[in-house]
């Protein structure tokens, strides 16, 4: 195999199709789309099968921590963090209330939990 065959290759915009799409309707889009088996819209029955990437993580990454420090910065035991994460346990209503707060404003809540020690 050559270097050339493993060599990402980027896309000139001028060769795709896009005068073609332009040129179809939003119902001709729409039938395109749903008789492509490897990209038809999601329907409400996939949904339901799909699991949910956890938004604890989300903003965990978000917030450049991995879960040991996060744990250790908002006083979360990391057992609990970790089943949260692997969709385990969902947070009850004070945890996902913790949660929205921290999301808003990590700093702050860091601040007071250092008054608190």
């Amino acid at each position: 195999m050559s270097a050339d065959d493993t060599t990402m290759k980027t896309l000139d915009p001028d060769a795709t199709p896009f005068a073609r799409f332009d040129a179809m309707s939003e119902e001709e889009r729409h039938q395109a789309a749903v008789s492509d088996p490897d990209a038809r819209p999601l329907m409400p029955e996939d949904m339901s099968r799909m699991r949910r990437v956890p938004q604890v993580r989300t903003m965990r990454r978000a917030l450049g921590l991995t879960q040991e420090e996060f744990a250790a910065r908002f006083h979360v035991p990391i057992g609990t963090l970790r089943d949260w994460e692997q969709g385990r346990k969902e947070p009850d209503a004070t945890a996902k209330a913790y949660l929205k707060v921290i999301a808003k404003n990590p700093d702050v809540v860091q601040e007071a939990l250092k008054r608190t020690a």
